[in-house]
């Protein structure tokens, strides 16, 4: 069997050289190493393969730990001198060895090594080679829209099981919207009983208890995956106001918001009432009223008492019915009320207007990539304030954008968007800032048009591959290339089938039936 390329691997690693020949995998091949990681590996072979591989019994990787019995095939270890954090070598000969900086070094080696078992003549084997890698950037994410239409806490799972095998450790989950309110929280109750049984196109709703919150927070960690829970303030915010309706401003109705309306048959929004179109723009909480606060004080505080991570996400894109000076003031008050809590503040890039945002709040930079009015600027203020930005380019990373116009699923008001064009930008090249304020990228799904998990993933996969290079490649390795990727991609084809993934079967990419 002739491979189409000799370490068929995404992300790129850092340094990869290929070897001779490959290394047999039967039943009887023993694994070892910590618990955690050894069960995941063992569990995606099963499912690759139909073999399970036999774990040695868990082992420590502290100082003066047994070394593994000879009969060890694949062993898996922690050394924090062999690589950057999240670096890992790994060495495939005779045996295999993978030893990771951390805990999710050795993770990521693992999904390396998944990569490298391929089907044979006689079986399963693993290709030989001798890898050396780590991440480009330190913040590698994805969002997942569970506002406008509602995913459960299985599908969640699933969510990052796929994306955390490609590497990214960041899972923003956006958990607030015009549409619904998903997450329970205990000071302000309506907000699950009154806002959360619907979604967009009028489909069912739902929302998380506080218990599967933290289940998927969990889930996530044992993953390497922190979890960034946003609420979209001031605006994004008309299901608030069917829960409370104190806290948010009549429903404001522009041209273009009737007209687009109109052309899609959807409901206009009225206030106190389920909204079930795709317009945005038109809701805002109260900026003058005490309450407000205390609202916002509640739900941050209840989410930092959830969320091990550092960073609480409060939005600020579109918030087109509040007037700027009012938004300034918001934007001021919300991103201390998340300091005053703890956690790190994180916000869309149009809150860069703000004079005196909080020192330290994180800009999401989701303008294209030639920036358009206000845009830069406003994400540079983040860096003045002494924060730091992630890039979201819309044109480049927004995975609810179609494929090509004929594609069902998704919008096309950032453009439509192949694989080639999620591949081939640069998320240092598209703002003036110091490449060093970049902390690495997103790439948003939003709901609109995803009614169910498998649309989800036809519009996720395979562009998050794409993103996932971008994210954790040396950009400047000899095969970070289009026409490299593209036949590296094809590769993952039987795993993602393995693993159950719906992916779009692009024409641009040569997908590989073994």
């Amino acid at each position: 069997m002739v491979l189409p390329h000799a370490l068929p691997l995404v992300p790129l690693p850092a340094s990869a050289t290929a070897g001779e020949g490959r290394m047999p995998i039967t039943a009887a091949t023993r694994v070892s190493g910590p618990s955690a990681a050894t069960t995941v590996f063992v569990e995606a072979v099963a499912r690759r393969t139909g073999m399970r591989l036999s774990p040695e019994a868990a082992i420590s990787t502290e100082a003066g730990a047994r070394t593994p019995t000879k009969a060890t095939e694949i062993e898996l270890r922690i050394d924090s001198s062999v690589a950057a954090p999240e670096g890992y070598v790994l060495t495939v000969n005779d045996r295999a060895l993978i030893v990771g900086a951390d805990e999710a070094g050795l993770f990521y080696g693992t999904h390396t090594l998944l990569q490298l078992l391929r089907p044979d003549d006689s079986g399963w084997s693993l290709l030989t080679a001798h890898i050396e890698d780590a991440p480009r950037f330190a913040r590698r994410g994805v969002m997942l829209d569970v506002a406008r239409h509602f995913f459960g806490v299985d599908e969640v799972k699933s969510f990052i099981d796929s994306t955390s095998a490609l590497k990214f450790n960041h899972l923003h989950l956006h958990l607030s919207d015009d549409q619904g309110w998903r997450v329970h929280i205990d000071s302000w109750p309506l907000l699950t009983e009154r806002a959360a049984a619907t979604a967009a196109s009028g489909d069912a709703g739902g929302f998380y208890t506080k218990a599967d919150y933290q289940e998927i927070v969990a889930y996530a960690s044992s993953r390497h995956m922190v979890v960034i829970p946003e609420i979209d303030l001031p605006g994004h915010t008309h299901a608030i106001g069917v829960a409370y309706p104190e806290l948010v401003e009549p429903p404001v109705l522009n041209d273009s918001l009737v007209a687009e309306s109109a052309r899609l048959g959807q409901q206009l929004p009225v206030a106190g009432e389920p909204y079930t179109g795709w317009g945005v723009g038109h809701s805002s909480v109260r900026i003058h009223e005490a309450r407000t606060y205390d609202f916002v004080r509640d739900v941050v505080r209840e989410l930092a008492e959830m969320t091990p991570g550092p960073y609480i996400h409060i939005g600020g894109d579109e918030s087109l019915g509040t007037s700027p000076s009012d938004f300034d003031l918001f934007a001021e008050r919300a991103t201390a009320i998340v300091v005053e809590a703890g956690k790190v503040p994180v916000a869309w890039h149009e809150m860069g207007a703000a004079p005196l945002i909080a020192e330290g709040t994180v800009g999401q930079y989701w303008g294209m990539t030639t920036p358009g009015g206000s845009h830069a600027a406003e994400a540079a203020h983040f860096v003045e304030r002494g924060g730091a930005l992630i890039m979201s380019a819309a044109n480049a990373t927004y995975l609810d954008m179609k494929y090509d116009d004929s594609f069902p699923l998704g919008l096309t008001w950032a453009g439509t968007i192949d694989v080639r064009s999620a591949y081939e930008w640069e998320p240092t090249a598209v703002l003036d800032v110091p490449e060093a304020a970049i902390l690495g990228i997103e790439a948003p799904l939003w709901s609109e048009t995803t009614r169910t998990f498998a649309d989800v993933e036809q519009l996720v996969f395979p562009r998050a591959a794409a993103q996932a290079e971008v994210a954790w490649s040396p950009r400047e390795a000899p095969q970070r290339s289009w026409e490299s990727f593209r036949v590296r991609l094809g590769s993952l084809a039987p795993l993602w089938k393995a693993e159950g993934v719906d992916f779009y079967p692009a024409d641009e990419i040569s997908w590989s039936a073994l």
